[in-house]
């Protein structure tokens, strides 16, 4: 085993580490469940099955997952009641709020140049259609 020692200065090496940090969070919370789940809770508390409403086609699994992952990384709160049967509700922190204002941007964003990328797409599949067609067969 190999052990490269880091050899820069004290504030290059936080920079690194906030780098990196930021990559985990990102990978993290850039999953389709997860923006579902940040954007169904909105402004609102929900509860489990209520979210599981909400995200359509999510499983249980997939659901308790990411719910964990978010409160994890500090974007939901999960408050447990002690009554039987327990009674189980989520909500959005102040960052996890934040993080849900970009995410209605990137939405936006989606909604004004959607006509854009579907011609784009349009564009491409027929070139790539075409280029097919026109290649000659490989024997497969």
């Amino acid at each position: 085993m190999v052990t490269k020692q880091f050899t820069g200065s004290p504030e290059d090496a936080d920079l690194r580490r906030a780098d990196s940090l930021a990559r985990e969070i990102f990978s993290d919370v850039a999953n389709k469940w997860a923006l579902l789940i940040i954007e169904a809770l909105g402004e609102r508390v929900l509860r489990f099955s209520e979210l599981r409403d909400e995200v359509e086609g999510i499983s249980h699994k997939m659901l308790t997952q990411n719910l964990r992952m978010l409160e994890r990384n500090g974007l939901i709160e999960r408050t447990v009641y002690p009554v039987v049967p327990p009674r189980v509700e989520y909500a959005l922190t102040g960052p996890g709020q934040a993080l849900r204002v970009t995410i209605d941007s990137l939405c936006d964003w989606t909604h004004r140049h959607l006509g854009h990328i579907e011609a784009a797409r349009r564009r491409t599949d027929t070139a790539a259609a075409a280029a097919a067609a026109d290649s000659p067969d490989t024997g497969r």
